[in-house]
């Protein structure tokens, strides 16, 4: 089965590499499409939206992996990507939750977008926690991931 997707925008931010302090204070832009203006209506009634990403940098190799050192902290467990949000997957397909600051015209100003400048967008989605499970469980070695001071051993995208 072959499935085709088109970018419906493309994110602007001026990072060329990931940074080293992680993504929750960045601001980015998406620019939408102009032919997709009128599936923005509404959407900034929400304060925090879903952004779908192709991670155009994860080709070759890359989408050949199928286990990875989570945030390649090589002291972690090996584990398979899906378990993982990392780019290197056999659909190198990303999805952030992020607050949405301003939307004017086709041009959204979001905070805590995962992707680097000139990323394609697939999709975006209102989100409301309404719609999350409100008990969850995860693996110990989430928690070191997501440490203030947990930059990468080595480049993962």
């Amino acid at each position: 089965m072959t499935i085709e997707v088109a970018p419906v925008g493309h994110v602007q931010n001026g990072m060329l590499e990931r940074p080293a302090e992680g993504w929750e204070d960045i601001v980015s832009e998406i620019v939408v499409s102009e032919e997709y203006a009128p599936a923005l209506c509404g959407l900034d009634d929400f304060s925090h939206i879903m952004v779908l990403c192709w991670f155009d940098r994860s080709e070759g190799e890359r989408r050949r992996t199928l286990q990875v050192h989570p945030m390649g902290k090589n002291h972690l467990p090996r584990v398979g990507v899906f378990a993982t949000r990392s780019p290197r997957r056999p659909n190198p397909i990303a999805v952030s939750v992020c607050r949405l600051l301003e939307l004017e015209g086709t041009l959204l100003k979001v905070q805590g977008l995962d992707a680097l400048d000139g990323t394609p967008v697939l999709d975006i989605k209102s989100f409301s926690a309404r719609n999350l499970p409100v008990d969850t469980r995860h693996p110990a070695w989430l928690d070191e991931v997501v440490a203030p001071d947990s930059a990468p051993d080595e480049e993962e995208r």
